[in-house]
């Protein structure tokens, strides 16, 4: 199975052309995608819904969509009537397999009366593979700094651990009731998979958070109940490799976090760095789908 999370920065690539079909041929082949920062009706994306055009792209999938900022925004059309529509700018998952169900979770924010801040989210779905229910977070982290990026992190870990305890949207016995439903949801699953772009760098309070400290004697002390950097334990190093640029140095923003328990599944993962679609670069991940137990 073929999982990939891409920043699409608004389908718009370095060369300053926005392109959604570009962005949908990069990522052809996989079977799960994540996509940050997907416009729906902004004047820099040309005033077009871009998870309607990527669900075009992808017309045998299933998708969710979860907008961090969702906004006024009437238009007028030819004749002159008013069309009400949402601007909206958040995170979007395309899935081959069902999704049974799905939560938009909002992450804290800061106000500014300074550099931007914008309201970040994380959707997260329970998707229906051939080897069982698995747990995806798609998410987007602010840009701003480390001491905002931290409740963020902790709010991620949070609903990771709370998933379970809080169960299925709807959950019980609605048997005999008007809750009733046609088919039995899964229970959520124990494992998440959470990725997307963190906007910060291996080595970072925020990836320590995530990953464990660093052992004096080398590695990371990896908490079992938390989480395993994909491409680390494919077998590149923490610093090696880059998604995107700060101050013109290339770094790696983007990451697939899996619970610990997944991480003997893994078959390789990789960045694209012939993708143009954007401003970063997508992120793959394999996993060898014929030895992964039922969860």
């Amino acid at each position: 199975m073929k999982i990939v999370t891409y920043n699409i920065q608004f389908a718009t690539g370095k060369d300053g052309i926005c392109d959604t079909s570009r962005i949908a041929k990069e990522v052809n082949g996989a079977d799960i995608i994540a996509f940050q920062e997907v416009d729906r009706f902004w004047q820099r994306s040309h005033n077009t819904d871009q998870v309607a055009a990527l669900m075009t792209a992808f017309p045998e999938y299933y998708a969710e969509y979860g907008a961090g900022i969702n906004l006024f925004n009437d238009n007028k059309d030819d004749n002159g009537h008013v069309i009400h529509s949402r601007q909206q700018f958040g995170n979007l998952i395309l899935s081959r397999f069902p999704i049974a169900y799905s939560r938009h979770h909002l992450l804290p924010k800061r106000g500014s009366i300074g550099p931007i801040s914008l309201q970040r989210s994380a959707l997260e779905c329970v998707v229906l593979t051939d080897i069982g229910p698995i747990r995806l977070i798609n998410t987007h982290l602010t840009h701003l700094s480390s001491d905002t990026r931290l409740p963020q992190i902790e709010k991620l870990i949070d609903i990771h651990r709370k998933g379970p305890f809080e169960g299925e949207p709807v959950c019980g016995d609605v048997e005999d009731t008007y809750w009733k439903l046609d088919e039995e949801l899964p229970i959520a699953p124990n494992h998440s998979i959470i990725m997307g772009d963190f906007n910060c760098t291996p080595g970072t309070t925020e990836y320590t958070c995530m990953t464990g400290p660093v052992c004096d004697y080398g590695g990371r002390i990896i908490n079992p109940e938390l989480f395993i950097d994909a491409y680390v334990a494919s077998g590149h190093e923490e610093n090696e490799g880059h998604t995107s640029d700060v101050n013109a140095k290339l770094v790696r923003l983007d990451y697939i976090f899996l619970s610990t328990p997944l991480a003997q599944y893994i078959e390789r993962c990789w960045i694209d760095y012939s993708a143009t679609g954007s401003d970063h670069q997508p992120v793959w991940l394999e996993l060898d789908t014929e030895n992964v137990e039922r969860k």
